[in-house]
């Protein structure tokens, strides 16, 4: 990466004197803050700003070790042998023109590829707009020359996919004072290097304190997870493409359920990632874990909101109830403390109205005595300040106040409203105080959330993969698993997830009348009868299910209505009918980027319905186990609903773990879907199942 990041000499090909092109701007960039040789490349000049111009890259003097290309994707393998030639390691390619532009680009790019990777050369891009570092006034890129006249640093680095999109982060961020930059990465089609290279180095950066990621895809997605579980430094990845995009449908719950980028959110929140949903939130994000990165306070985020409006206050703790945050009870001598600013006629509450308290005392004696009163109580997490700028006597001094919070180690945000230049004035001051300003409540709090999120995450989050035993099956089972091919009936598919250690039903195959009526007789009524047909999985939308059989007669009825629909060519199933509970769905499947990972969520025939799973890359450990079932949205289901009883998570745990090592020690094992997972009383039992192998 040091040819990137610390060149000694750069060569610019496609340099140009035309002020209106991207050519000239890459070169006012480089001559305005790099002070290292400059060696504009193009055969039509001779000299451009009072540099001497070179007709190829062979007659570039020493010392250079990068190269930024900027000329028609055609001309690009060209360069790419002058570069080998000249002994140039790395090549920074600006040009559009490649993969994004259909099939004959994508051939144009795997030509550059390979002429790189054959003469030992590293790519960065194409279609990208390069490098941006603003602690040491390097700008590899063709951005608008007039940043130079906003640029301000800051403990932010972005890692960005889009090209474009790098250079309007850049520039929103800047001119409108919302925060500093360290480094700006854009690497458009990530033709060789990629986000995990540039994560590593980004986390050893010692002028990086926050690290956000832009990304469309991430094909190395089980090395990007390693490398974010070992970071120490705050993460934030905005995933673009997260919907289906119509592909066919998946043959098992399990897959169907993880086509819209799930399988991405559960492996970045298992490694500690904090997700974004759009630009301006990823930015903000980014923004308060740079302020606040390691917070001493509880991790339970218990929100002390101030302000001066009852009607903002109210919407605060809605906000705050619908996230993983907690209004604080604030303690008798917060209380106490607060009379003493407030009329006696007005009760002390959070939130803290603090008007009335303004009105007798005036700003700077309410909002201080306030700010002491809630940082002294232990039982309050963070500070959310309410502020107006430019009216109404509201303008706190926010310099006092942010001392207040730093000395009691409590980090204070701050949502403003006021007069557009003293708002703007207060944003500033307050952010030089490392307090964070937004100017909407629910990004305000969104902010506290992901700064307590990741706190929790840090303390929780499993450092590498586990690595015990592997998990030995007997000999038949692995047999089953080796000879097999695609869908197994259900009855094979839980005699591996037997051998697993997973409980499953208690079930027989019968052949004829008379054995469904004695093995029926064994079972004990109610039993379950189900057909199973080759390949099928889906049997009760096939008419290939019969419920509470209750005698030997009506299960030999039964035999005979399945065998007639299958027509003699399935197998006919005889199982426990369970204790009706609480259904889920838990299975495994084989992602492209992640590998092995498992999945848990609430199901049965309304699995979709739900729409209510988590996943993890596998294998898992116990503890991963048991907070993948916290990130269900509904998953106080699991203590018991109307006097339900509650699920024993140890087992659910259990049987996580065991779906992560089937698949991870059996890579012939492609998927595994278990739908109903039922409850009974509370202890899960596997009801059906299918296991998909490679063929």
């Amino acid at each position: 990466m040091d040819f990137f990041f610390e060149p000694r000499g750069i060569a610019l090909v496609g340099a140009t004197g035309t002020p209106t092109k991207g050519g000239y701007a890459i070169l006012k960039n480089l001559m305005t803050g790099f002070d290292g040789g400059i060696y504009p490349v193009n055969p039509r000049y001779r000299e451009i700003e009072g540099l001497p111009c070179y007709g190829s890259v062979s007659q570039v003097p020493d010392p250079v070790d990068l190269a930024i290309v900027f000329v028609p994707g055609r001309l690009v393998p060209g360069v790419i042998r002058d570069c080998a030639e000249r002994g140039i390691r790395g090549v920074m390619i600006e040009s559009g023109g490649f993969a994004e532009s259909g099939e004959q680009g994508k051939a144009l790019q795997d030509e550059v590829a390979e002429t790189a990777r054959a003469a030992g050369i590293r790519l960065w891009g194409p279609n990208c707009m390069g490098l941006v570092d603003t602690k040491k006034r390097r700008i590899f890129s063709f951005v608008t020359p007039t940043i130079w006249n906003e640029l301000k640093t800051g403990e932010v680095s972005l890692i960005v996919q889009s090209g474009m999109l790098s250079g309007a982060f850049l520039i929103d961020s800047m001119t409108h004072g919302i925060m500093g930059i360290s480094k700006v990465c854009s690497i458009g089609n990530k033709m060789d290097v990629d986000e995990c290279e540039l994560l590593e180095y980004l986390i050893d950066d010692p002028d990086t304190g926050t690290i956000g990621l832009y990304l469309e895809a991430i094909p190395e997605g089980r090395r990007f997870v390693e490398i974010c579980r070992r970071s120490p430094k705050p993460i934030v990845v905005l995933k673009g493409g997260r919907s289906p995009k119509g592909a066919a449908a998946a043959r098992s719950h399990t897959a169907s359920l993880a086509g819209d980028d799930r399988v991405v959110a559960g492996a970045l929140a298992q490694a500690g990632v904090i997700q974004a949903r759009d630009f301006k939130q990823m930015m903000d994000i980014c923004r308060a874990l740079s302020m606040y990165p390691d917070i001493q306070t509880g991790g339970r985020g218990r929100v002390a909101v101030l302000t001066y409006t009852g009607g903002a206050g109210i919407v605060s703790a809605d906000f705050i109830d619908e996230m993983a945050l907690e209004l604080a009870d604030l303690s008798p001598l917060a209380r106490e403390a607060l009379k003493s600013v407030f009329p006696d006629w007005m009760p002390v509450s959070n939130p803290v109205d603090l008007w009335p308290a303004v009105e007798r005392n005036g700003a700077e004696a309410a909002f201080g005595t306030a700010v002491r009163a809630v940082c002294a109580d232990p039982g309050v997490d963070a500070v959310f300040l309410h502020a107006f700028a430019g009216g109404f006597a509201l303008d706190p001094n926010i310099e006092f106040l942010a001392g207040v919070a730093k000395s009691a180690g409590k980090p204070l945000f701050c949502w403003l409203l006021g007069e557009a230049t003293d708002a703007k004035d207060f944003q500033v001051r307050a952010q030089e105080m490392g307090v964070p300003v937004y100017r909407e409540i629910r990004r305000a709090l969104e902010c506290v959330e992901a700064v307590f999120v990741r706190k929790r995450m840090s303390e929780t989050r499993a450092f590498a993969f586990p690595s015990g035993e592997p998990l030995a099956l007997d000999s038949e089972t692995v047999s089953l698993i080796e000879t097999g091919s695609g869908v197994l009936d259900e009855y094979d598919s839980k005699k591996i997830l037997r051998a697993g250690g997973i409980p499953v039903v208690t079930e027989r195959v019968v052949k004829s009348v008379q054995e469904a009526g004695e093995s029926a007789s064994r079972l004990g009524f109610p039993v379950v009868m189900k057909g199973l047909v080759p390949g099928g999985i889906h049997k009760t939308e096939s008419g290939l299910m019969r419920l509470g059989i209750d005698s030997a007669e009506a299960a030999v009825r039964g035999f005979d209505e399945l065998s007639r629909i299958m027509e003699e060519s399935g197998k006919v199933l005889i199982q426990q009918q369970v204790e009706a509970g609480l259904e889920l769905i838990a299975g495994f499947l084989r992602d492209p980027q992640f590998g092995p990972c498992v999945m848990i969520g609430f199901g049965g025939v309304l699995a979709e319905v739900l729409n209510d799973v988590a996943f993890a890359v596998a294998p898992l450990s116990r503890e991963e186990a048991l907070r993948l079932l916290d990130r269900l949205k509904s998953r106080r289901l699991l203590d018991g609903y109307r006097g339900a009883p509650a699920a024993d998570r140890e087992a659910l745990a259990d049987i996580l773990t065991s779906l992560g090592e089937l698949g991870s020690v059996y890579p012939a094992v492609q998927e595994i879907d278990i739908n109903p997972l039922i409850l009974s009383r509370g202890k899960p039992v596997a009801v059906d199942a299918s296991v998909i192998l490679k063929k």
